[in-house]
C-alpha cells in the first residue's frame, strides 16, 4: 500500500528579540502534545508560501506581510511520508496567538529543546539554536 504524502508549510515567527512563537499540538491530534512551529496542510495545487500566508491566519490569527523559505525537510512514519516547508516569518500584522484554542507561548530562540518538537522538526530546531 502507497503510503499518503503530505505537504505542510510552517511558519517559524520571530520578533527582534530573537523570540520565537510556537504552539502545542492538541490533545486527540497525530503528535499531540508536542510544540511545534504553527502551519498547516497544503491544499491541492497551493504554493507552499500562499498555504503559510492562508494557515498563519486561520491558526494563529497574522497576516503575514514578509516571509521567506528556510528549510525543508522530508520526512517519513509508519502511515505517511511528508514534506515540510519551513518558513521564517519577519513581518506580520496583528499579535499571534492560539485561535482555535490551542496553547501558544513566546520562547527565547536559544531556550528551544529539539525533545519537545516532533521528530520532524528536531532539525529546525538545532539549526535555529546554532543561529541563537
Amino acid at each position: 500500500m502507497e503510503k499518503k504524502h503530505l505537504h505542510i508549510a510552517a511558519g517559524i515567527i520571530r520578533n527582534a528579540q530573537q523570540h520565537i512563537f510556537i504552539t502545542q499540538r492538541p490533545e486527540g491530534t497525530h503528535m499531540a502534545g508536542f510544540w511545534e512551529f504553527p502551519g498547516g496542510k497544503l491544499e491541492k495545487g497551493e504554493d507552499p508560501k500562499d498555504a503559510l500566508i492562508r494557515e498563519l491566519e486561520e491558526e494563529v490569527g497574522i497576516a503575514v506581510t514578509d516571509c521567506d523559505l528556510f528549510h525543508q525537510v522530508d520526512h517519513e512514519f509508519d502511515d505517511r511520508f511528508i514534506t515540510l516547508y519551513f518558513f521564517m516569518v519577519s513581518g506580520w500584522k496583528n499579535d499571534p496567538y492560539g485561535k482555535e484554542g490551542q496553547k501558544s507561548r513566546w520562547i527565547e530562540q536559544q531556550s528551544l529543546i529539539a525533545e519537545e518538537f516532533p521528530p520532524a522538526n528536531r532539525v529546525i530546531v538545532d539549526m535555529l539554536i546554532k543561529d541563537a
